[in-house]
């Protein structure tokens, strides 16, 4: 019974961990299509691609950082404060 019990537990961890990692997977690219670059409004550790020295997504480490960028809806970025152009290096 105790088996049974963690073998059910475990699956469900594991059912569970990939339907969030699903519903935060990156945008399709049609849904990028209606996306924008915003530069300045990603939260430290939400950026959307590499900078500021690192590689990857997710590796900010200053809230609205204006090296980093975020993909938002279009239209948005502005009404967000941020920026569509990169800043100069």
């Amino acid at each position: 019974m105790k088996t049974s019990l963690m073998l059910s537990s475990a699956l469900a961890a594991v059912i569970g961990c990939a339907a969030i990692n699903t519903a935060s997977a990156s945008p399709s690219a049609e849904e990028m299509k209606k996306m924008e670059k915003c530069y300045g409004v990603a939260k430290a550790g939400q950026n959307d691609c590499a900078g500021n020295s690192h590689a990857c997504a997710g590796m900010s480490t200053k809230d609205m950082d204006k090296s980093e960028w975020k993909a938002v809806k279009k239209g948005t970025c502005e009404k967000m404060q941020g920026s569509l152009m990169a800043p100069k290096a």
